[in-house]
C-alpha cells in the first residue's frame, strides 16, 4: 500500500468518529485533505456538522465540497478537531507546521475539546525532532529572533541551525497570519515540554509546533498491521 493510501485509510477511519451535529476542526495538510473529502461524502450522505478550517487552504476545500463552515468567532466551542501530524511520538506529544498553518491550528485545537491525528506509520517515532520544528516567527526583528531561538535550543540540548522557510520562487514563506516561519533542524529533542515553553518567552516568536497536551488519540496506518488506534 501506498503511502496516500494510507493517510486516505486514517482519515477514513477519523471520519467514522464524527457524530451528528459536532461542531469540527478541519486540519491542513496532505492527510486532513483526505478527511475533509471523506467528511464531505457523509455531509452529501446526510451528516450534519459544521466545520471550522485551519487554513485558507483547507476553508476554500471545504466550501468547493459542500461541507457546511463556521468560525471560532461565531462557535468559540467544538467538539472534536482532525488534523495530521509530522511526527508523533507515544505520549501523544506531536510536531506540526509543515504546511505552514501552524498557528490556526493550535488555536483550533485548543478550542476542541477532543483533538485526533491522523499519520501514516512514517510519522511515529520515539523521539520528536527529526522532522524540523516549524516556528512561526513576527518578521520585525528577525535575526534577533533567530538568534535567540538558536540559543535556546542548545541550551536545551537540541543544538541546531533554525533556517527561514521559502517559496519555490525564493521568497519568505508567509503565514495567512502574514508571519514568516523559521525551521529549527534539531535532530532530537530530549524534553519537548520544557522547549515548548521556553521558545514560548522569546520575543518575536508567535508560535511553535509543538503540540503538547492537545492530542487525545492518534490514528497510524501502517502497511503490515493495519490501522491502529493510540488513546492518550
Amino acid at each position: 500500500m501506498d503511502i496516500d493510501k494510507l493517510k486516505r485509510a486514517a482519515a477514513a477511519r477519523a471520519v467514522e468518529m464524527v457524530q451528528p451535529g459536532m461542531k469540527v476542526g478541519l486540519g491542513t495538510g496532505s492527510t486532513a485533505k483526505h478527511f475533509v473529502e471523506l467528511l464531505a461524502e457523509r455531509v452529501h450522505g446526510g451528516l450534519a456538522i459544521v466545520g471550522v478550517p485551519t487554513s485558507e487552504v483547507t476553508r476554500l476545500q471545504a466550501e468547493s465540497l459542500g461541507v457546511p463552515l463556521t468560525t471560532l468567532d461565531e462557535t468559540p466551542e467544538l467538539d472534536l478537531t482532525v488534523d495530521g501530524a509530522d511526527e508523533i511520538a507515544p505520549d501523544l506529544s506531536v510536531i506540526k507546521g509543515g504546511g505552514g498553518a501552524l498557528l490556526r491550528e493550535k488555536i483550533v485545537a485548543a478550542a476542541s475539546a477532543r483533538m485526533i491525528v491522523i499519520a501514516d506509520e512514517t510519522k511515529w517515532v520515539q523521539v520528536l525532532g527529526r522532522f524540523s520544528l516549524p516556528i512561526e516567527v513576527n518578521s520585525f526583528g528577525f535575526a534577533a529572533t533567530r538568534r535567540a531561538i538558536e540559543k535556546a535550543t542548545a541550551e536545551m540540548g537540541c543544538p541546531g541551525p533554525a533556517m527561514q522557510r521559502r517559496t519555490k520562487d525564493g521568497h519568505p514563506f508567509v503565514t495567512d497570519g502574514g508571519h514568516w516561519i523559521l525551521d529549527a533542524a534539531l535532530e532530537r529533542i530530549p524534553d519537548p515540554s520544557s522547549l515548548a515553553a521556553r521558545l514560548c518567552q522569546i520575543p518575536g516568536v508567535v508560535e511553535h509546533g509543538l503540540f503538547i497536551g492537545l492530542v487525545q488519540t492518534a490514528i497510524i496506518a501502517d502497511p503490515a498491521t493495519g490501522i491502529r488506534v493510540i488513546e492518550k
